[in-house]
């Protein structure tokens, strides 16, 4: 697409996108093209994309994830989980005894995928944590998580089968976890994942990507867990407030929390 002389590259951009998602373009919570793919498609930098899209997120018509993207903002706010909670602190108040199996533990190259979401150099060395979540000893989920070697290096191998990564950054090193974003799929099991889950193979599981940040906005963290699909779904509570009109489509979201199925 050519721009026109004489307007702002990055305020063309950024009308083009609100009109595409004005015109229903692009889908509430779609994602929208990476900042490479528009820089490609508007020959400019990404610095004026990143400025357009910034223009959008002010007017709160996207959002935007670090490592994971923008995405089209609709008309509830984007709430994470509405309060940020562990493995252990779910399973607590499912009134389940929490457990772990380290499965791997170990420093790996940063691939380039990965390097983007936790803003650190390709091919530097990150830790990779894979897991075997249970529920009164029972497969629950199935984790894999990769930490910047700063965060990843204090971790206690051995104290994760019975605790859990935030725990040990908070009460250990005074480390908090303040934020996270989370995208939530649907996967179809490979045969390692059906193995360590107890499943059969191509078992719908449900899969969650999040990213993890501590104060000044630092990924802690980058996690994919698949939840085994008969074990567990997510429960919406809504509360209308008082002062709204009758015919408000406003429903505030008041809690959105895991129900774990026995």
């Amino acid at each position: 697409m050519k721009l026109k002389d004489g307007i702002p590259r990055h305020v063309q951009i950024s009308q083009w996108l609100r009109d595409q998602i004005e015109s229903g373009g692009f889908a509430p919570d779609g994602k929208l093209p990476s900042e490479n793919e528009l820089a490609n498609k508007f020959d400019v930098s990404r610095v004026t994309i990143r400025r357009a899209l910034q223009s959008l997120e002010n007017e709160e018509i996207i959002y935007r994830c670090q490592g994971l993207g923008s995405f089209v903002k609709d008309d509830r706010t984007p709430h994470s989980l509405v309060r940020l909670t562990d493995f252990n602190e779910d399973m607590a108040e499912a009134g389940l005894e929490a457990s772990s199996r380290v499965l791997m533990f170990e420093s790996v190259d940063a691939p380039q995928w990965l390097s983007d979401i936790l803003n650190v150099a390709q091919g530097i060395k990150v830790i990779r944590i894979d897991r075997l979540r249970l529920g009164n000893g029972e497969p629950i989920a199935f984790d894999s998580t990769w930490l910047p070697i700063l965060y990843g290096q204090l971790l206690d191998k051995d104290g994760l089968q019975d605790t859990t990564i935030y725990k040990q950054l908070e009460e250990n090193y005074e480390i908090p976890v303040v934020r996270g974003c989370y995208r939530m799929s649907a996967e179809l099991a490979d045969q390692d994942l059906a193995g360590h889950l107890n499943v059969p193979e191509n078992s719908a599981l449900f899969l969650i990507d999040r990213i993890t940040y501590t104060i000044g906005e630092k990924p802690v963290y980058y996690q994919k867990r698949y939840y085994r699909n008969d074990k567990v779904k997510y429960q919406m509570t809504l509360e209308r407030e008082q002062s709204k009109r009758v015919n408000s489509p406003e429903m505030p979201l008041k809690e959105f929390a895991p129900v774990f199925i026995s």
